[in-house]
């Protein structure tokens, strides 16, 4: 999303010529090392052969890229709205708000729901994260500003987030509200770039994150230890998502080179990719199944992928909307896809038949974030205008 993306230029040592210049980050064998420009290029120039060139070698992915979309197009047979089109056409939905959360005093950037389905953390532009229930909440505030990710742990007793301080910190949770749970972080990942989002594993162990940085990685929460590391976007990386099964062995990530990148955790290597949007991809999500994810962009489009078809699906879009999406969920049977947009509504459309079912408002600016619950009745939204919305869904 354009209003969250931040420039960082870090000035220092340079690894390779020692000269003090503006540094990028560079990886040989997982080792992260900080090149000049002039450096960095240098380095991508080794090992070629005789008459070969950068530019050459750009071309020649170029070309083998077009060769595998003309792969994908021969397998692209029929249109999923057709094969639809016997499939009954959806009700009423009746999704009224109950209750509205008024503990930030400012934008609402993330938001995330506990395994019990009773409790709900959320982080906002001013240096303050809380965690809330239907009788009580616990406030942190953050050495930084834009706190733009947070999770809950599985177990419910942790808490992760971060911002532009570039760092993961994951607090333990007691109800004790006089209790200083600040005095209890711990700075558990460190990127070079802002913190865009986060997300626990299937354990309270280890943690994901994406980053401003053009990276993600997974983290040790115990010792801070690095254990693997994502490259391969162009750009800063602003959403992930980890697949919905019992390994978790893949996630799916998005960002600001327009890229949908699935990745192997174990390998550290993308086994998928989608350049199919024309903006920024501000959020993905994996359809309840694990075998598609579902994308929202600044483009004014939502977008599904199937993994095992290798290729884009449906688009979920009209004429009249002309803002960008910010956030995506799926309804625990799939059916549904929530979109939340800039224009402060949530649409709401048919997986299968690529139709809106639904518009929803109530916000007073844009919806910065939205989350189904575990159990599937109801879900949260987060806006710029200060609130959490909690709806119940109802078919």
């Amino acid at each position: 999303m354009c209003d969250q993306t931040f420039l960082v230029n870090v000035f220092g040592s340079c690894d390779k010529c020692f000269k003090q210049r503006a540094l990028r980050p560079v990886f040989k064998k997982s080792q992260q090392l900080s090149y000049c420009s002039t450096c960095a290029e240098i380095m991508a120039t080794d090992g070629l052969h005789e008459n070969e060139t950068l530019a050459s070698l750009k071309s020649e992915a170029e070309s083998l890229k077009g060769k595998l979309e003309e792969e994908r197009a021969k397998l692209h047979d029929v249109e999923l709205h057709q094969v639809a089109e016997r499939v009954e056409a959806l009700g009423q939905f009746v999704m009224k708000t109950r209750r509205t959360l008024k503990g930030h005093g400012n934008k609402v950037l993330c938001m995330d729901w506990c395994k019990d389905k009773r409790r709900i953390v959320s982080s906002s532009q001013v240096r303050r994260i809380c965690c809330v229930t239907g009788e009580r909440e616990h406030a942190v505030t953050m050495p930084c500003t834009w706190v733009m990710a947070c999770a809950y742990a599985p177990s419910g007793c942790a808490i992760a987030c971060g911002g532009l301080d570039n760092k993961c910190s994951v607090y333990p949770l007691t109800f004790d509200k006089n209790e200083n749970m600040a005095a209890k972080k711990k700075s558990v990942a460190m990127h070079t770039n802002y913190l865009s989002a986060c997300s626990f594993t299937n354990s309270d162990m280890q943690i994901l994150t994406a980053s401003g940085d053009g990276t993600c990685a997974l983290w040790d929460v115990e010792s801070g230890q690095l254990l693997q590391s994502f490259h391969g976007h162009g750009a800063d990386v602003l959403c992930l998502d980890l697949a919905p099964s019992e390994t978790g062995n893949t996630f799916v990530s998005g960002g600001c080179d327009k890229k949908a990148m699935v990745w192997d955790m174990r390998s550290g290597q993308c086994v998928q990719a989608f350049e199919t949007h024309e903006s920024d991809i501000n959020s993905v999500r994996y359809y309840p199944s694990g075998d598609a994810f579902a994308s929202g962009s600044d483009d004014a489009t939502c977008r599904l992928y199937d993994l095992r078809a290798d290729r884009e699906v449906a688009i979920y879009s009209k004429e009249s909307i002309i803002f960008g999406a910010s956030s995506v969920d799926f309804s625990l049977s799939g059916r549904l896809l929530f979109a939340g947009y800039n224009d402060y509504t949530i649409n709401v459309w048919d997986v299968l038949k690529g139709a809106r079912v639904s518009i929803l408002f109530g916000h007073e600016n844009r919806v910065s974030t939205l989350r189904v619950s575990p159990d599937g009745t109801a879900f949260c939204s987060g806006s710029w205008d200060h609130t959490l919305r909690v709806r119940e869904i109802w078919a």
